[in-house]
């Protein structure tokens, strides 16, 4: 995981830059994300996530400083067709992206538009719905998934192309608690089986453990950047943020300042339980 897939270098974008009532809406953003990396952005509304993410494949062009995707430069016109088959956008409501009646007519639009033999796109459908648990859907109308299927779909929809990357701007935000969770599994899943480097926006802190490394943002800049444990730890600096832990590390910093000494690496709820659960054990 070494290979830098998208460098961001001394990024800074303003909305109406050329009018007076301008909005620096990220400044100085110096930023790598490693090939086959799962990394979290997180933060507050209005901290320049959501901003961030459209800058990774070209859907917005810096103000100042440069986005690199796999050696391109986004600023280059002739640039950008490659930078958006390689990175893939999915935003935060599937059903802007579901544009075919059937499931699987959805899933083969992109791989259709990109001119590939009829028997390539079946078989890239055939193994993308696989991947995001679609297969029995094959044959259902999109407007009878779940929320959470509907997310997979729209997944679906840009895996078939074969992208490097997945970007995902808040794509849990108008889900259920089981959705959420149906959609972080198979995320992982496609990070861990297919090497796709997953980008994940979001303001759910309990998406951000499961992260190899969270990025926080706060009012355009990043604050800290870390492996979820070392950015957890942080607690005061978070809360000044605006971040709240997760319910688990809530429960671990609270037993912290009452003597416990729990060790920083407790990130879930299986965390906390396996480590009491040894500690009866030594006992």
């Amino acid at each position: 995981m070494d290979e830098v897939f998208i460098a961001v270098k001394d990024l800074t974008y303003i909305y109406n830059r050329d009018n007076a009532g301008g909005y620096r809406a990220l400044s100085g953003i110096d930023l790598e994300v490693k090939a086959g990396e799962f990394l979290v952005i997180a933060g507050p509304n209005g901290s320049g996530k959501s901003t961030l993410a459209r800058l990774f494949n070209a859907m917005l062009k810096p103000s100042g400083g440069r986005v690199i995707v796999a050696g391109m430069d986004t600023m280059i016109p002739e640039n950008v067709w490659e930078i958006r088959r390689r990175v893939g956008m999915v935003f935060q409501n599937p059903d802007n992206q579901i544009v075919s009646s059937l499931v699987e007519e959805d899933a083969a639009f992109g791989a259709e538009n990109l001119g590939l033999p009829a028997e390539e796109v079946q078989k890239r459908v055939a193994e993308t719905l696989r991947l995001t648990g679609l297969s029995q859907y094959a044959s259902h109308a999109p407007h009878l998934l779940s929320g959470g299927q509907k997310q997979k779909l729209a997944i679906a929809g840009v895996l078939v192309m074969r992208p490097s990357c997945l970007v995902l701007d808040e794509p849990t935000s108008m889900l259920d608690p089981a959705g959420r969770d149906e959609l972080m599994e198979t995320l992982i899943r496609l990070n861990r089986t297919m090497k796709v480097t997953v980008v994940l926006v979001t303001h759910f802190m309990e998406e951000a453990v499961l992260a190899d490394r969270v990025v926080v943002l706060s009012d355009g800049r990043i604050a800290i950047s870390g492996p979820p444990a070392m950015v957890f730890a942080e607690v005061e600096l978070l809360a000044g943020i605006g971040l709240k832990l997760p319910a688990a590390l809530e429960i671990a910093h609270g037993l912290r300042k009452r003597g416990f000494p729990l060790p920083q690496e407790i990130l879930t709820i299986y965390d906390l339980l396996a480590y009491f659960k040894n500690k009866a054990l030594e006992d």
